[in-house]
This record gives structure tokens, sequence and C-alpha cells, in this order.
């Protein structure tokens, strides 16, 4: 059960080793500048081996869950699928259903562990192989396996990179915590954290902030939904950037100055040098290249 991209590796690393009788995933979406109807990548995967596919739109009635009772599962694996399961589901394998969760449980638990671990500046993530309960993230872990999050690390990149290391454990672990080889250990609760759902007005980029804070949210909300500010009235994405320090020139938090050879935007501790940036309904552009066409940039206060 895994709907986007982050499922692909686990489900593929799965029809290597194992026997997959069925794949469940979200029904087709519209997409692109036509809207048309498009599958996820999950289900274009498992049409490409062969496998069935069943895209229900919910699974909150037993009903919904006919299907895949009748595939008769030992196990259900479930990676970033995108609907909470009841307990008719939760019950039905014998092995019960095993998620892939991005994180070192119990730290953030929930929808978007991969950009809260860069907005917390942590020094690490992983994967986690979890028994699921009813809780969001509750269940117990078989294992987990850390990785570092690099200085220049973005969503994109970490959410490649672990997607990968969750096929990885699948792949290495599943035979032995269906054999009753791993113990799935209880998640000690005065470590949780929550990582809720991404919306597009986390990419608001608040000057008011350290350089340092502003540089993860950019890297955290890339590619979407893209860090982003205001410039005279206009929405005014900051595509790339990266924090200096030192001594700036003076001014106020949002205030762009000449800094040597550099364009930077002045943050409440130290700021943020813009390496490209577009301004709305405009082509992306170097900062550098900005300010020859636009020499009011200089001085100017971003996000007013």
């Amino acid at each position: 059960m895994g709907t986007p991209d982050f499922a692909v590796p686990s489900l593929k690393k799965l029809i290597e080793t194992q026997q997959v009788v069925g794949v469940v995933t979200q029904p087709d979406r519209p997409a692109g500048r036509g809207q048309q109807l498009r599958p996820s990548p999950v289900k274009a995967a498992a049409e490409e081996a062969g496998i069935p596919v069943y895209q229900p739109k919910s699974l909150r009635s037993e009903e919904a869950a006919a299907p895949i009772r009748q595939w008769d599962p030992d196990v259900i694996i479930v990676a970033a699928f995108g609907q909470i399961l009841k307990p008719h589901l939760l019950d039905m394998p014998p092995h019960g259903c095993i998620n892939v969760h991005a994180s070192l449980l119990p730290r953030w638990r929930g929808a978007s562990p991969i950009q809260h671990a860069i907005l917390a500046g942590d020094a690490q993530t992983g994967v986690t192989l979890m028994r699921m309960e009813i809780g969001l993230d509750t269940g117990p872990a078989f294992v987990s396996q850390a990785i570092p999050i690099h200085d220049d690390e973005t969503a994109e990149t970490l959410h490649d990179r672990l997607a990968e290391l969750g096929a990885e454990m699948v792949g290495a672990h599943l035979n032995d915590i269906l054999n009753g080889r791993f113990t799935a250990t209880p998640q000690d609760e005065s470590l949780v954290t929550y990582a809720p759902l991404i919306n597009k007005e986390d990419g608001l980029l608040d000057w008011q902030h350290p350089a340092v804070a502003l540089d993860r949210r950019l890297r955290a909300m890339s590619p979407w939904p893209g860090a982003f500010t205001s410039w005279r009235g206009k929405g005014l994405k900051v595509l790339q950037a990266r924090p200096v320090a030192g001594r700036l020139p003076a001014g106020q938090p949002g205030q762009v100055v000449q800094f040597q050879e550099t364009i930077v935007a002045l943050a409440q501790e130290g700021g943020l040098e813009l390496q490209q940036i577009q301004l709305a309904g405009k082509r992306v552009m170097t900062a550098v290249d900005f300010v020859r066409g636009r020499s009011d940039f200089v001085g100017s206060i971003l996000g007013n």
C-alpha cells in the first residue's frame, strides 16, 4: 500500500524478494495544465510489473477492503499510502501491517517527517520499520537505521535517499520480521515529536528569524512549496540561497544589501546570500543579474 515516489523503491524491492499479490494506491488524480488524470507512481510501477492494482477512494468500510481480503495477504507493507487504516485492515493479515516510515521514531510522527527534520536542524534522520496500530505512527518499532543530514540537504535529496534506504531495509529485514527474529519494541513516549502536513504557507520566509533558520526553511521546502517572500507587492521566490555571517552592512531584517560581489537579504542574525530568485511572472535569474536591471532592489525591504 503506497502512492508517491517514496514508496516505489520499496515496492520494487518486494517484487524482487517476495510474492506481491496486489497493490493498493490512491485513485488517479488530475495533473498538469490539461488536468488529465494521472496514475500514482506506485500504480505505474505495479502495472509495469503486471501486479493487480486496487484504487479505493476510502478504506473506512469493511466492504471497501473486500478486494484486499480476497488476495489473502500474509502481511501488508505500507509506505506513504495517504489514508488512515482502520482495525479491519490492520488486523486482516496474520503478520499485520508494517509501515516504512521516513524518520527515527518516535521523532517526527506524522505526514511530513522529512521536511521537519531539516527545519529543526537535526543532524540525522532515517527509516523505521514499525507495526501499525490505530494511533498515528504509535506502533512498536522492529528496526531503525540512521543516515546523516547533509548541510546542503533539501527535502528532495533527503527524500530520495530515505526512499532507497527504506527499500534496502525491507529487503534486508522483512523475512526476519515475519519469522519472528525481530522483537517489536514500544516507542518511548517521552521522546515523541510531531511532523504535521506541510502547506503552501510554510514556504514564507520571515526575516525576523536568524539566517540559519531561513536556510533550513528554504531547503526543507524544496521543491514544494518553495521558499518565497515579497518585493514591492509582488511575490518573489527564493530558489537558491546560502546563509552568510560576519560583518555584513548594517540594516533591518529583510533589507537587501550589496556585500562584496553578492546580494544579501539581512535576517535577524546574519543574512541570506540570494543566488537564484524569480519575481512573479518573470523568469528565474541570479540575484546579481536581477540587480543589474532593477538597481532599486538594493536597499529595499523584502516582505513588506
